[in-house]
């Protein structure tokens, strides 16, 4: 339960209560209750909470030290500004980020979203029953989210089981953007060490720097993987293990599947790996709709420009029963970070401010400026 707390010496604010959740105190806007704590990671703490005017159930992220390397502002930023233009029933809803009380000395970020029960990594790893309406069900909101982040012009980046927030209805939302991109960054000079690396693609694992959505379609087909055997399909060590774990499965690859492979040494070593015809899916997962095969057999494809593309894959037969094109929106236009990853923390602090104003009117700020 979350504990009331004295602010630290100094420190209180007008408008803001004071909580301490693990260990950890919160500085938070007094229409928002703490109910109990709900995770935490590398980046902070999160408690579900309550609006007391509406009593409406939320989630409140802390992220602690904002600016304490340089990687961190950049990844709450990109978040905090997609989430504001992306606006789709399975994309979790960024509904909030909190006003700091001093706008060019804050150190700490406070986003809050919808509420959602758990996420897909918990319900794969328990003993619930996943049916074959429940993958496909699951699959088919998360393919139609993705197909809106990239009609935006985004790449996600790091689809996996715990990105993926579920209800008890089976209502899944896409969640975590912070190493989305836009596409039109997606050319050469990106980093290749993004998505978790259990769910990412053989052009990541090789180095590459050009790349496009179909890093995410790769992570689609692991977790569709994951939802049909209970477990990671490729779960490797490290980037040369997980290449090993992925060519033992789909087979050694010849000269025409390795042509987007830059590095002439990344190709002589792939193809010095032990030979092998692959491993069928079908027998991976032999109790699985054969429709669920097929569609998996064209996601994991090694060469990216053969893989399926997410309008495919949700056009995919596996898909007709639950899939109808008229109830499938489109983003308005393509999303613009406005932000290159080389921007200095005056202007990544002066930008978050600028998005915290969005969830807030003018004048309820503009004596904190």
């Amino acid at each position: 339960m979350a504990m009331v707390a004295h602010p630290p010496p100094g420190f209180k604010n007008e408008g803001k209560s004071y909580y301490t959740i693990w260990r950890t105190v919160f500085e938070i806007d007094t229409k928002y209750v703490p109910i109990e704590p709900i995770g935490r990671g590398a980046y902070g703490v999160v408690c579900s909470s309550i609006i007391r005017e509406t009593e409406e159930k939320v989630a409140i992220k802390k992220i602690k030290n904002v600016f304490e390397n340089p990687i961190r502002p950049l990844r709450i930023l990109r978040e905090i500004k997609l989430l504001r233009q992306l606006k789709h029933d399975n994309i979790i809803a960024l509904k909030d980020v909190m006003v700091p009380p001093n706008r060019r000395s804050f150190r700490d970020v406070y986003l809050v979203f919808e509420l959602m029960d758990t996420d897909l990594y918990e319900i794969i790893q328990s003993r619930q029953p996943l049916s074959d309406y429940h993958c496909r069900y699951f699959l088919f909101q998360l393919l139609r989210g993705l197909k809106y982040i990239h009609s935006a012009n985004v790449i996600h980046r790091d689809l996996k089981p715990e990105n993926l927030f579920v209800n008890g209805d089976c209502k899944l939302k896409i969640g975590d953007f912070g190493l989305a991109r836009s596409m039109s960054q997606s050319g050469r000079g990106m980093s290749s060490y993004v998505a978790t690396l259990w769910y990412r693609a053989p052009e990541l694992l090789v180095g590459s720097d050009r790349y496009d959505a179909s890093v995410d379609m790769w992570s689609v087909g692991c977790i569709l993987a994951e939802l049909l055997g209970r477990r990671p399909l490729f779960p490797g060590t490290d980037d040369i293990n997980q290449l090993e774990r992925i060519v033992h499965v789909l087979g050694v690859q010849g000269d025409a599947d390795l042509h987007f492979i830059d590095s002439e040494r990344a190709r002589k070593y792939i193809k010095s790996l032990p030979q092998s015809l692959g491993v069928p899916f079908a027998s991976i997962y032999p109790n699985a709709n054969p429709l669920a095969i097929d569609l998996l057999e064209k996601m994991l494809v090694f060469d990216p420009s053969k893989r399926i593309d997410v309008t495919e894959a949700l056009q995919h037969p596996y898909m007709a029963s639950i899939y109808d094109p008229l109830l499938d929106p489109a983003a308005d236009g393509p999303v613009d970070l406005g932000f290159d990853d080389d921007v200095e923390e005056d202007a990544i602090r002066e930008m978050m401010w600028e998005e915290m104003l969005f969830y807030h009117q003018q004048g309820e700020v503009a004596s904190r400026a």
